[in-house]
């Protein structure tokens, strides 16, 4: 597709945290995500033709997509009007990246159309500003979602992110239950303090997840998946959850948490039959919580926001 009649940018959705890794650590994983359409516009701004969905708004400052194709328009110097198309792969308040998602391929679609060439560090930079309006000012999801792969915030001021290797027999088992959890509900859950021995046991756990990648040691890597923060608090919010998470090691998932904000469940797993054991063990105990649940096996996505 020429620039004269538009681009598309398919974004896959990502797991933020990824067990202890609060707000540093992300996973792009394949399949779902959300897609991005921009063409020229017959007005001046950003104008969102297509929400993808009846519960996004269509206002371009409130609208993840449209406030990052500004901010990558602003960047460039364009300006000449952009219409977005938004094709929503991704579910809402599911804790699977779907506003970061958005965000970043309407920065990766204005950035294309406009033949800008921004770097890395200023396209996540303006889906950054996009994702803050509606989770909070975390790249945990954008950073994945943009790059791929399996992604280390190091920094944000300034930013510095590190994509780590991905062992090639890892597996992802992702298990939406039939709920939503708002990103800001979940995390005004969070604690404003934590215990030192609790800091310092999330550290080891976060190092010990990066050793694990690079060892390609997936049994490190399933084991530092061990949340002291976030998944004690938010597991009070998501009905189900402490028992799919024992189904899954029972069935034996190298590890299991919770999927950024929740409300989906993810497990990992190190072939594709102990990836399906895994999920259907989950789906069961939610039923038995008397929740229906919608599993995915599938893999990381190691290529990243590309064209559609």
């Amino acid at each position: 597709m020429s620039n004269r009649d538009g681009v598309a940018v398919f974004t896959p959705g990502s797991i933020g945290n990824v067990g202890p890794g609060l707000d540093i650590l992300g996973l792009a994983v394949a399949g779902a995500g959300d897609t991005v359409h921009a063409s020229w516009g017959t007005a001046s701004g950003i104008t969102v033709v297509d929400t993808g969905h009846p519960d996004l708004p269509d206002d371009p400052t409130r609208n993840t997509a449209a406030i990052a194709a500004a901010a990558v328009a602003r960047h460039a110097g364009a300006s000449r009007g952009i219409a977005l198309r938004i094709t929503k792969g991704l579910p809402l308040s599911g804790g699977q990246g779907g506003s970061a998602a958005s965000a970043v391929a309407g920065a990766m679609a204005a950035n294309l159309l406009l033949e800008a060439d921004l770097d890395t560090a200023t396209l996540l930079t303006c889906a950054l500003e996009a994702e803050a309006t509606v989770a909070g000012r975390h790249l945990d999801n954008i950073a994945p979602s943009l790059l791929g792969g399996l992604v280390l915030i190091r920094s944000l001021e300034p930013i510095d992110v590190v994509r780590l290797p991905v062992p090639p027999t890892l597996r992802v088992v992702l298990v939406h239950p039939a709920m939503q959890l708002r990103t800001r509900d979940a995390r005004a859950a969070l604690p404003t303090e934590v215990p030192r021995d609790v800091a310092l046991q999330q550290a080891a756990n976060v190092a010990a997840m990066v050793a694990g990648a690079c060892l390609a040691d997936l049994a490190l890597l399933g084991r530092a998946i061990d949340d002291r923060i976030a998944e004690p608090v938010r597991a009070a919010l998501l009905p189900g959850f402490p028992d799919a998470r024992r189904a899954a090691l029972d069935a034996g998932a190298l590890g299991c948490s919770i999927s950024g904000a929740g409300p989906t469940a993810f497990a990992l797993a190190d072939s594709d039959e102990a990836a399906t054991a895994v999920a259907a063990a989950m789906v069961a105990a939610y039923a038995t919580a008397g929740l229906e649940a919608r599993p995915v096996v599938t893999r990381p996505d190691l290529e990243g926001t590309r064209r559609a």
